[in-house]
């Protein structure tokens, strides 16, 4: 920005440049001889407001006549020029169009346009303009306001014509002789007032004045200059400031935003460390069950396995007992075989007699050997059938093993049984041979033996009992041999759904120890963003105190830092040395003051300017003292 001293200086010299191109073409263009009327009037006006307002205070109120008056020109100003717009009611010329495009180019003066809409005794466009006006000079942007305006020319063609002021150079005059009003407080009532029907008159009265006001107005014009300076320092340096403040409050927001997400992170990652806890508790839970039950399944496989294997060994046993039961048996009847063939070789006289009992022998020994033959049948299947049972005990265990062994004890039995069935066959070959000699030895004893074959048939029929009950005892161990396959097989199956439930139990030990990895990251995980949440935390600290530094050094620049005046000043304050023009004058930039080259050859960054600027010897130190605190 340019400060207002120099836009002063400028607009003066180029309004009396300005000046004698008017007249000179004033014969030829009489829109420029308007255009160089309305410079002055707001030249005059412009001075006169500004020489009023610090004559007689500050802050204004509506009712002030030079205020009213800078209105009236401003007004006939941006009409200037203004295109005529046909409507219904006829011809209109309109200051609210071109106003409102400052809305477009600026968003802060969105504001403005909307509380001047809002307005309710506000009926026509002027009446809005001149609203407009009044609150631009309270917020203090009405030069920036129109100069943005007038900087887009081609947006200002569809309202002025070519030679409208505002299309041509008085009215960038007029826009740098507006910022000296900055220096003006107005209060200004704008609900109050009837804007729609006021009429615009020009007072040249009060801009009419002798040559004792020119001598006060430029004593004024001097002081207003001075004054300007001091206040535009003082504005940049508060711009700068609140540029700084903004820029670090809008960083500890995003702070304070990354600092909430990083705590919603952290209950989320507590959540599910709760959830996997919790989890790996039932899984620990469903795992003892399972080895309870595991347990359990196979103490009662183990006492079945054990009634089993007594079971079998007390039939073992009674299969023994029958055994020798047999033997006995087959003795006693190898006896009495004995016993028959001796009374047959005693009796060989009476071989008359024995003919009919020889029949009924030779009867009886043909249905034997019937038998025989069955059993030998049944005896060869028994053999398959314990080959067989053989084969496949061999593939088990050592429970087994005894069960094989008992068998081949039972193929050892059964082949003595065989050699004593062959020997039995032996001697009923022999007995046959002694049948032709005994035959008629046993003719003469038919009726003596008789009663003794009677006896005999008995005794066989009760033999042939015993082999039937042998029979059904060989079925029964049949079927019992049966039924011990199949509680062997269903023992394998026991033996195979306990080793997949025993591999199931490491998949889970598996899975546990996975869960309990991922609870150790996940411990890690959050302990790492804890730590960060610290450093996050002392960082926002650290930026807090920078503000409450920035605020408080804002605070003493707006409670007034004075801008010493160079005739003010004769002597540097320091070494109080006289200024000449050799030793000339410095202003110190942080306090103000004016001091000599020597005792101002500093130069350090504020917070006002990210740049170097000079400084005294004494701000220097303390400065330097501030920043050494601040690291600490």
């Amino acid at each position: 920005m340019y400060s207002p001293q120099s836009l002063h200086r400028w607009g003066i010299t180029h309004s009396e440049s300005m000046e004698r191109l008017a007249y000179g073409q004033a014969m030829r263009d009489p829109m420029a001889m308007e255009r160089a009327n309305l410079l002055n009037m707001a030249k005059l006006s412009i001075k006169g407001l500004i020489e009023s307002a610090l004559s007689f205070g500050r802050t204004l109120d509506s009712d002030y006549p030079p205020l009213q008056q800078f209105f009236v020109v401003m007004e006939h100003c941006l009409k200037h020029g203004l295109r005529v717009k046909k409507s219904f009611l006829g011809f209109n010329k309109s200051l609210w169009g071109p106003l409102e495009l400052v809305e477009k180019l600026c968003p802060e003066a969105s504001e403005i346009s909307a509380s001047v809409r809002d307005l309710p005794g506000l009926k026509t466009p002027l009446g809005r303009a001149r609203a407009w006006l009044r609150l631009a000079l309270m917020q203090k942007r009405l030069a920036d306001y129109l100069r943005l305006l007038i900087t887009r020319k081609d947006l200002l063609s569809d309202f002025y014509e070519d030679s409208a002021l505002m299309l041509e150079e008085e009215g960038a005059v007029i826009v740098g002789l507006l910022v000296g009003l900055n220096v003006i407080d107005a209060n200004l009532c704008v609900k109050g007032e009837d804007l729609d029907s006021q009429v615009g008159v020009i007072d040249f009265s009060m801009y009419l004045k002798n040559d004792m006001d020119d001598y006060r107005s430029e004593e004024r014009n001097s002081q207003i200059a001075s004054i300007l300076d001091q206040k535009n320092y003082v504005e940049e340096l508060n711009r700068q400031l609140n540029s700084t403040v903004h820029g670090l409050q809008g960083r500890v927001d995003s702070l304070e935003k990354s600092n909430s997400k990083l705590i919603e992170e952290l209950a989320i990652a507590k959540n599910n460390i709760i959830k996997l806890q919790e989890e790996n508790q039932q899984l620990r839970g469903e795992n003892n069950l399972i080895l309870l039950k595991a347990q359990q399944h196979l103490e009662v496989t183990q006492g079945d396995a054990s009634v089993e294997r007594d079971t079998y060994k007390q039939s073992r046993q009674g299969l023994d007992e029958m055994y020798n039961e047999a033997r006995r048996q087959l003795k006693e009847e190898c006896q009495l075989r004995q016993d028959v063939e001796n009374e047959l070789v005693a009796q060989v006289s009476m071989k008359q007699e024995m003919e009919l009992a020889m029949k009924l022998l030779e009867k009886d020994i043909h249905e034997k050997q019937d038998t025989l033959i069955g059993l030998r049948h049944q005896l060869d299947e028994v053999k398959a059938i314990n080959v067989e049972m053989y084969q496949k005990m061999q593939s088990s265990d050592e429970e087994m093993k005894k069960k094989n062994d008992v068998i081949v004890r039972l193929e050892e039995k059964t082949n003595q049984i065989n050699a004593t069935m062959k020997q039995l066959e032996q001697r009923l070959q022999e007995a046959e041979r002694h049948r032709s000699s005994a035959e008629e030895g046993s003719r003469r004893f038919k009726l003596d033996f008789a009663n003794k074959a009677d006896s005999l048939q008995r005794q066989i029929e009760h033999r042939e009992k015993q082999l039937q009950q042998l029979e059904t005892d060989l079925k029964i161990e049949r079927e019992w041999r049966q039924t011990l396959q199949s509680d062997l097989d269903r023992e394998r199956d026991m033996v195979s759904q306990l080793s997949t439930e025993a591999l199931q139990i490491n998949g889970l030990k598996k899975e546990f120890h996975r869960l309990q990895d991922e609870n150790i990251q996940l411990k890690t995980i959050c302990e790492d963003q804890e730590k960060a949440l610290e450093e996050l935390g002392s960082k926002l600290s650290e930026s807090k105190l920078k503000i409450e530094d920035i605020k408080e050094a804002n605070k003493a620049l707006q409670g007034g830092q004075v801008w010493l005046k160079d005739k003010d000043a004769t002597h540097c304050k320091l070494c109080e040395k006289e200024f000449s023009i050799s030793r000339r004058k410095h202003h110190c930039r942080n306090c103000g003051e004016i001091f000599c080259n020597g005792c101002s050859d500093n130069e350090l960054p504020l917070p006002a300017s990210p740049k170097p600027v000079r400084v005294c010897d004494t701000c220097h130190a303390l400065l330097l003292q501030r920043c050494s605190s601040n690291i600490a």
